[in-house]
């Protein structure tokens, strides 16, 4: 017989009992619709990880006092007492030098610190970050209204400030655009030139918390901090690469030059730290894929429980039509097409359940997506093809053994049936 007409005959049984085919499709229908919604969730969750991560810039490295082992075992900040390895103003100075890293295109020393910020009567702790006028082009963060401090305020060291959206909610509730209006950092008075624009606060940080100053005024007024040859000491400096392409040649580059600066043996590791945004993202990007798995896994115990009643069901479905069996093998059927019949059978309550399912987990993903602002969770063809997949399967495996329980039955003792 041919496979068509096993299609056809699995058809016209199927639709001979449509309630019951609704019912068992069931379990296949609610497992793929949640592995299809629970993997577009743990996609859109990579791609708004990746999105927080580019926001702060491209093509950046980061580059931090202390071993990777002295950071993990709780090593300090410049200063701090934890960790005797040190950056400097002169060791970003020396990877600006085209000759020697020329890969790299721009350098931020930073020194960050929290500190009390006040008015006259409201005040907060922030975070505030000594930066240089290229900070703002490295991290793509610009001012909404106002300037950014220049060379002229770095070089005087000027008392002026940056403030996020969110430090003019909590100090300026009535002004949205508190331009030269005075503030205290510490008690140090600064007068504020610019709102940064809105970036938005993550499980990482808050960075509409943050106000910015010169590099120069957060070394000598509020954080001074100088190391044994007397230069002063930064938490971190960042740079940023020419392209993708060139970061690891960047990494190479900056690595070398503070290896010289600092003295480091050949044989002696690093004591400082480097990582990248890519280093970065491919850490969360393992979690939430490991998350997205384990999710995935449990919403597929639905498409297991789906499958038992697809067997379930196709055995009462053999014992039913057990005459009908056997008076197709008298008339000459093989058992290889009533192996057939019964497989098709099943396959199709799996296949069109699964069908349905998928349109379920989109709808899903979508219903996520408009729930959670800012979020969208993301079908991808890899997940609907996984699901499609397993659900065949799913039909193939438990509909084996009813359909090879009808394709042996004997055709004289199934004529007899009752």
């Amino acid at each position: 017989m041919k496979i068509w007409e096993s299609v056809r005959l699995a058809f016209r049984a199927l639709t001979a009992n449509k309630l019951r085919a609704a019912l068992t499709m069931l379990g296949i229908i609610i497992g793929v619709g949640a592995v299809i919604t629970l993997m577009s969730a743990g996609e859109g969750v990579s791609v708004y990880i990746e999105e927080q991560f580019q926001g702060i810039g491209s093509n950046l490295l980061f580059v931090a006092p202390g071993s990777r082992e002295e950071f993990r075992s709780g090593g300090g900040p410049p200063g701090a007492g934890g960790s005797a390895a040190e950056l400097t103003n002169g060791d970003a100075e020396a990877l600006r030098d085209p000759v020697r890293a020329p890969d790299v295109i721009a350098v931020a020393p930073a020194v960050s610190n929290i500190a009390t910020v006040a008015t006259g009567r409201r005040d907060m702790i922030a975070q505030v970050q000594g930066v240089p006028p290229e900070y703002a082009d490295i991290r793509n963060w610009y001012t909404e209204v106002g300037t950014y401090f220049d060379e002229e305020n770095m070089n005087s060291r000027s008392r002026v400030a940056v403030i996020g959206k969110d430090v003019v909610k909590n100090l300026f509730p009535d002004n949205p655009y508190p331009l030269e209006q005075t503030i205290k950092i510490n008690d140090v008075p600064f007068r504020i030139i610019g709102i940064l624009e809105q970036k938005g606060g993550s499980s990482f940080s808050n960075e509409d918390e943050s106000i910015l100053i010169p590099l120069t005024t957060a070394q000598t007024r509020l954080f001074p901090s100088r190391s044994k040859s007397g230069d002063y000491l930064v938490n971190a400096i960042i740079i940023q690469a020419s392209d993708e392409d060139h970061m690891d040649a960047a990494s190479e580059q900056v690595a070398a030059i503070l290896r010289e600066r600092h003295d480091i043996d050949f044989r002696d590791e690093d004591d400082f730290s480097m990582v990248s945004q890519a280093d970065i993202i491919a850490v969360f990007g393992e979690i939430t894929n490991v998350l997205t798995i384990f999710l995935g896994a449990i919403a597929g115990i639905s498409l297991l429980v789906g499958g038992i009643g697809i067997m379930n069901i196709m055995l009462v479905s053999v014992t039913e039509r057990t005459r009908e069996i056997g008076l197709r093998k008298a008339v000459g059927a093989r058992r290889r097409d009533i192996l057939w019949q019964f497989l098709v059978e099943a396959m199709s309550l799996s296949v069109f359940g699964g069908i349905i399912g998928i349109i379920l987990g989109a709808t899903g993903a979508e219903i996520i997506s408009t729930l959670v602002e800012g979020f969208s969770a993301i079908v991808t063809p890899d997940a609907v093809v996984l699901a499609t997949t397993f659900s065949a399967a799913v039909g193939l495996f438990f509909g084996i053994y009813p359909a090879r329980r009808a394709s042996v039955l004997n055709p004289i003792d199934a004529l007899r049936y009752e």
